[in-house]
């Protein structure tokens, strides 16, 4: 009979590649962080982004309600930041968010980074579309959240707002409450325009109907920052100006000391602005004037109230399309202007300039606010090649401060410049002849 021995078992097969390899378990194969490259190890050991949880979960089935009456019929009322009921007339203010989720506490002690929840990241599959059901009725109501945060039921006249955070970017944290009425921006509007018609486009002036302006809440997001910044560069001042030459081949000439400079700056931010739509983000002045709305900053975001969609009823809302991640260039971007703009004082006496040839800038901590801030906007697209261009006059609907982009007369313009360098040029030429 053969002799039927078990074989010996083979030895293990280990390292990379072998079909014994699996996903090691979570703290069986320590790595020290030290022996990892710099921007490695920096992502490992930043602390994972912190939620500010800012939802109302009092109004997450849609419904806002007035204290007294039970009313779902509720507006905001202008001018003011309270909310009114349209049925009993009981007024109550809306929280602001400042002091109750301490929004202004702590900017020098940030680390890392803190998101509240309405500034969280935006779900690739999140619906635009939002369906409630009517708890008086039973009846669906939709919401198209790209443009609206209300609606009313069309069986029982309940009025639903899109209260509860979710995943589509158009709940935010917080909401600014417009307080200028909208016959105070059309008369802004029409004050800024009759400034400028003598150069308006005929089409412009024909077409111009400052009642069809509208207001909008936009989306920004509001940052906190606690940063650090390194500069290095040149500082000339000047020691001595002469001039050669003769006639008209005079040259004037400049001797200057130029200086090694280095400075550093910690610095922190509070309430810094940051458009979290795309299409407002575009600021290419070749299609549109978008620019125009950041001219009307700032707002002031620190009497901002805790989200309630009853405040946009009436009013339209354009959609948040950006996340943190997104914005972290621009913010970077701003906060080294800000640094710059923190040691222009200690380098005044380079009276040739100062051009800072390296930059670095730290970012220890920042906090991210979702929020709707109040716009009266007037557009006039200006046909022409390329799809022509969008005009935009805005108000900002807190301080009624007005800025916008008239189209003009190209041919009025290059006319008015003739003509005033021909008066100019007439008066040098009878002051020249005069003292000699």
């Amino acid at each position: 009979m053969s002799d039927f021995k078990t074989p010996p078992p083979l030895p293990p097969v280990t390292g990379p590649g072998s079909p014994q390899d699996v996903p090691p378990l979570p703290g069986s194969l320590p790595i020290d962080p030290a022996t990892l490259p710099d921007a490695i190890r920096e992502e490992l050991e930043a602390p994972d982004p912190v939620a500010i949880d800012t939802a109302a979960a009092e109004l997450s089935d849609g419904l806002n309600r007035c204290p007294k009456c039970g009313s779902t019929d509720i507006r905001h009322k202008l001018g003011t930041d309270l909310l009114v009921c349209l049925y009993c007339r009981n007024e109550w203010d809306g929280a602001r968010v400042e002091e109750l989720f301490g929004f202004g506490e702590g900017i020098d002690q940030l680390k890392g980074t803190v998101i509240a929840s309405g500034a969280r990241d935006i779900a690739a599959d999140a619906a635009v579309l939002m369906t409630f059901k009517c708890t008086g009725c039973g009846a669906e109501v939709t919401v198209n959240t790209e443009s609206a945060m209300t609606a009313r039921c069309h069986w029982c006249r309940h009025v639903f707002g899109v209260n509860e955070q979710v995943a589509n970017g158009a709940v935010p944290d917080a909401v600014l409450p417009f307080h200028i009425k909208k016959d105070d921006a059309v008369a802004r509007i029409r004050q800024f325009v009759d400034k400028r018609r003598l150069f308006a486009l005929k089409e412009f002036k024909e077409q111009f109907t400052p009642e069809n302006v509208v207001g909008v809440y936009l989306p920004y997001m509001i940052v906190d920052g606690n940063a650090s910044a390194d500069v290095a560069g040149k500082g000339e001042i000047k020691t001595r100006e002469y001039t050669r030459g003769t006639d008209n081949n005079k040259k004037t000439y400049y001797d200057a000391d130029v200086y090694q400079l280095q400075r550093h700056v910690d610095f922190t931010v509070d309430d810094l602005p940051l458009e979290s739509s795309t299409e407002r983000g575009n600021l290419d002045v070749r299609v549109n004037t978008n620019n125009i709305i950041n001219t009307i900053l700032p707002f002031d975001t620190k009497n901002a109230v805790k989200w309630n969609a009853s405040y946009l009823s009436g009013f339209t809302s354009e959609k948040r399309n950006s996340n943190v991640e997104h914005l972290h260039p621009r913010l970077e971007d701003q906060l080294l202007s800000i640094a710059r703009a923190q040691v222009q004082a200690s380098v005044r006496r380079y009276d040739r300039g100062v051009r800072w040839e390296q930059e670095k800038l730290d970012v220890h901590g920042t906090r991210w606010v979702s929020m709707y801030l109040p716009v009266w906007l007037y557009s006039y697209h200006q046909p022409g090649a390329k799809g022509g261009m969008l005009h935009y006059i805005a108000v900002n609907g807190r301080t009624g401060e007005t800025m916008g982009s008239v189209p003009v007369q190209q041919w009025k313009l290059l006319l008015a410049a003739l003509t005033v360098g021909t008066i100019l040029e007439t008066i040098a030429i009878a002051i020249l002849a005069g003292s000699s």
